[in-house]
């Protein structure tokens, strides 16, 4: 995934992230505001994943 692609594009992929990852809320998406590493951070947090898996998952995420 590009990041620049993402946080250029933000306002339109919050709906799909939010349907990707359910457990994401609007505040946690406001916060994220397509910045990647937030994004895994916020996965990690939500989820319980590791870093590693964060990433796998956004990356196995078709954009």
């Amino acid at each position: 995934m590009d990041k620049n692609i993402l946080e250029g594009k933000w306002e339109q992929a919050k709906g799909e992230v939010q349907k990707k990852w359910g457990k994401l809320t609007d505040d946690d998406l406001d916060v994220i505001k397509g910045d990647t590493k937030k994004l895994a951070g916020k996965l990690q947090e939500k989820y319980g994943w590791t870093k590693e898996e964060a990433e796998k998952e956004m990356e196995d995420y078709k954009w």
